[in-house]
């Protein structure tokens, strides 16, 4: 199959019991910098198994990099993994590219730090100034400290996130701090909850721009 056949690919069936449909052929991924995003070698292999024609670009910002490598994010289904950096020999503008050539994009993990730039509008990187700019359904996972889920700068800033129309941040999960040792950390929802999500923010992308129904029909 060439790239071009992938890209019109039909939607990606069901799985095994539980995971969802998926309906996109183009994933942006972006992980940032979370303990959570160890795993994330992990998830991109189970995204391959079970969506294989779906083209995932991952993208790494410079402190996801304290947890996982570009070679451990690089594969025969993802291609290379791209820093979230702007190359000085850069000829095109890339965060462009990735903002024309996504159908979603993924955020997972989502460091406290992520996240409060994206609210607040920020784009300083080409990954955050595709997500500003993108059309496409956002979905933002979580991975907090302990006490940064009840803050009042996270409730601001997830507050202002979802007031977005193609935005949606995912509740994170109670996780034992590896500071602390105590169950007051916050890991990002489960990764097939995050496809799921982007899968309930496409589906009603496409009711909005379907056009009204004709009663008459």
């Amino acid at each position: 199959m060439t790239a071009d056949q992938a890209d019109q690919a039909d939607p990606q069936p069901a799985g095994p019991v539980g995971v969802p449909a998926l309906g996109l052929s183009r994933l942006l991924l972006v992980v940032t910098g979370s303990s959570s995003a160890a795993t994330m070698p992990f998830w991109l292999n189970w995204l391959g198994e079970l969506y294989p024609a779906l083209r995932v670009q991952p993208v790494l910002t410079r402190s996801a990099q304290r947890f996982v490598t570009r070679q451990g994010m690089t594969g025969a289904r993802t291609g290379e993994a791209l820093l979230d950096l702007w190359p000085e020999d850069e000829l095109t503008a890339r965060h462009v590219e990735w903002a024309e050539w996504a159908e979603a994009v993924l955020v997972y993990p989502a460091s406290f730090h992520f996240l409060a730039r994206l609210a607040l509008g920020l784009a300083d990187s080409p990954a955050l100034l595709a997500a500003q700019c993108t059309t496409a359904p956002l979905v933002v996972a979580p991975a907090l400290p302990p006490g940064g889920w009840q803050s009042p700068a996270c409730v601001a800033h997830v507050a202002a996130l979802t007031a977005r129309p193609n935005t949606a941040v995912l509740t994170p999960r109670p996780a034992a701090s590896l500071t602390t040792g105590r169950q007051d950390a916050w890991a990002p929802a489960l990764f097939p909850a995050a496809i799921g999500e982007l899968e309930r923010l496409r589906t009603a992308a496409d009711g909005l721009t379907g056009g009204p129904t004709d009663p008459g029909r």
